[in-house]
């Protein structure tokens, strides 16, 4: 499941996290027998840029970071570091936010300082196999270049100057590449556009491994374009074939939990994971959240995935 908090917390003067991070909270996760938690990351609070609060940046950060990997890993989990919230200044289409800092999701990653960001991360965790690197959250320049999916997958693979984004884009070759020349052979993931929803041209524009070592992120919600088993089937299934998949986030904005069951029936029977959105203690119709309290205290939608994930 996803443990959100760290993309935000941090540049919004708040803490490094949303809630506690501690060995009893994490064995309340651990209860509900997940086995991967994602963790979503700021690319300004790791790197220690003057906008965040010195007290939530930089080296402070980085260490907070790697104290909840290590915690997470004593109670048997997988950890899948996110970039989430990345630099560049974006008022187009589906634009979150105007500023230039990271302070909300952009349509990609920012070539200035994102590379930097995942040779620091690869650095840190390169001898620890344990944890997966997804190269970042939710792409959507094909949203940002009106709508055009040749343009946002070409953007996608190679970044540079994009079609609708005004600052220079970090594309996944790059990131591949930066990981890598850090000497980090650790699992990467890559999620495809429409916001990760969209894998029908991921393995046309796969980027070039040495380490041939890149599965493929889908998000899926009940509001997502390709939300139904025919989607998964004909955009989905096909990736599956050819590389590991993973459903880094699954959940519905409706408080049940009738969308996630359907969806990971279908991701049983392709041998593929997913993670729930998310260990947070919100309101359910707005994360949507799996639980009303750290405890493990699951919402009606946390139910219905706690219920799924006993099966095992």
């Amino acid at each position: 499941m996803n443990r959100s908090g760290a993309e935000f917390a941090c540049v919004q003067g708040k803490g490094i996290f949303d809630g506690p991070v501690d060995d009893t909270s994490v064995a309340a996760i651990a209860a509900w027998k997940v086995n991967t938690v994602r963790v979503p990351l700021n690319e300004d609070c790791w790197l220690g840029a003057s906008n965040v609060p010195s007290q939530y940046g930089g080296a402070t950060y980085q260490n907070a970071i790697k104290s909840f990997v290590s915690t997470l890993h004593k109670h048997g989990m997988v950890v899948i570091l996110d970039l989430h919230w990345t630099d560049g200044v974006y008022t187009g289409q589906s634009s979150a936010c105007s500023a230039a800092t990271a302070t909300c999701q952009k349509p990609m990653p920012d070539a200035a300082n994102t590379p930097a960001f995942w040779s620091s991360v690869a650095g840190a965790f390169k001898d620890d196999q344990s944890t997966v690197f997804d190269l970042f959250n939710e792409p959507y320049p094909d949203f940002a270049a009106g709508f055009d999916s040749t343009a946002g997958w070409t953007c996608w693979q190679n970044g540079g100057t994009c079609k609708g984004i005004d600052y220079q884009v970090a594309g996944m070759q790059s990131l591949v590449n930066a990981v890598r020349a850090a000497g980090a052979d650790n699992v990467l993931m890559l999620g495809g556009v429409a916001y990760s929803n969209d894998l029908s041209q991921w393995l046309q524009h796969k980027p070039t491994d040495p380490r041939n070592n890149l599965v493929a992120s889908m998000h899926s919600y009940n509001f997502n374009s390709c939300s139904s088993s025919s989607c998964w089937d004909s955009q989905v299934a096909p990736v599956i074939a050819q590389v590991p998949v993973v459903a880094g986030e699954i959940g519905e904005n409706d408080c049940g939990h009738s969308y996630i069951d359907t969806l990971m029936a279908w991701l049983d029977a392709h041998h593929t994971g997913y993670a729930g959105w998310t260990w947070n203690t919100w309101d359910c119709s707005q994360g949507p959240s799996l639980i009303s309290a750290y405890d493990g205290t699951p919402t009606n939608f946390g139910a219905g995935y706690k219920a799924h994930l006993a099966t095992f």
